[in-house]
Formats: structure tokens, sequence, C-alpha cells
């Protein structure tokens, strides 16, 4: 039901918005700001996209817990989107999740929101080293008849 509202609300709420500021300032600088609004939102959010990933690369290297990372690189992709799509306040909530300060609030409601049972990375310590073989090689073979090889040419490993 929420979606539904919010599928209905936000449409609304932006046409009104739309007409409210070009009446208060005119067609065309209405629709240059919703262009440059999009312009730069995908400058901003290419960098921080990119941040974001750094960071979370380093927290996989380093075996710590990406899951603030990835949180913060899904809410800049949210806001990506949020950005061009046209109007005020998908771009006002879109600039929002672009401020660090603000996806680590939403993220901390989000996580306090959220019971984690379990967590793991790397391998699984309970398989022990010594039940896996190395020198093992995984493949497959078919039996050649010596006899009917001229049949079947060269097989195109060796020069004739």
């Amino acid at each position: 039901m929420l979606l539904l509202l919010l599928f209905i609300g936000v449409p609304l709420l932006e046409i009104t918005l739309f007409i409210q500021v070009g009446g208060a300032i005119g067609l065309g600088w209405t629709l240059f700001i919703v262009v440059a609004t999009a312009v730069l939102g995908a400058y901003m959010v290419r960098s921080q996209g990119t941040q974001a990933m750094t960071n979370l690369r380093g927290s996989f290297s380093n075996l710590q817990d990406p899951t603030e990372h990835l949180a913060h690189g899904a809410m800049i992709l949210f806001s990506g989107a949020l950005l061009l799509t046209p109007g005020f306040f998908t771009d006002f909530i879109g600039f929002s999740l672009l401020v660090p300060a603000v996806r680590t609030a939403v993220y901390g409601y989000m996580r306090s929101r959220v019971n984690v049972q379990s967590f793991q990375m790397g391998p699984d310590m309970r398989q022990s080293r010594s039940q896996t073989d190395d020198h093992v090689i995984d493949g497959e073979f078919e039996q050649v008849d010596p006899e009917n090889s001229e049949a079947r040419g060269p097989s195109g490993w060796t020069k004739d």
C-alpha cells in the first residue's frame, strides 16, 4: 500500500513543484535547472561511486565487513537514478543521498532494523586442509584405438 501511495504521490508532488517553480521563474529556467541537476548529479554519482568502489575493494582485501560500503554504493546508485529522473523532489532526495553523513545516518537506521544472524568471510574453516589434495587434476579422456589412427587423420597437436 505504501508503494502504491509513493507511485501516485511522488509524480503529483513533482507536477505541483514544476507548476509552482515554472510560474515563478519561467519555463526556460525551470528546464535549465532540471537538465543542470541531471548533469551535475551524474558527475557527482560517478566520482562518489568510484570512491565507494575503492572503499569496497579495500574492505575485501583487508577482510573487513563490506556491508557498510555495499550499502553506500547502493545508495549512490539509487541517488543517480533519482537525479536522472526529472523533478525537484527527486533531485532533493538524490542530492541528499550524495552527502556521506546522510548515507551514514540512513545506513545506521537500516542496520538497527535488520538482525544479522551470522557473517563469515574467507574459506570455510570447518573443512580441514588434509581433506583436499592439491595434486588431483580433473579432466575428461577418450580411449583411442591405436590400430585405427589413420582413419582420423592428424590430431592437430603435431606437425606433419
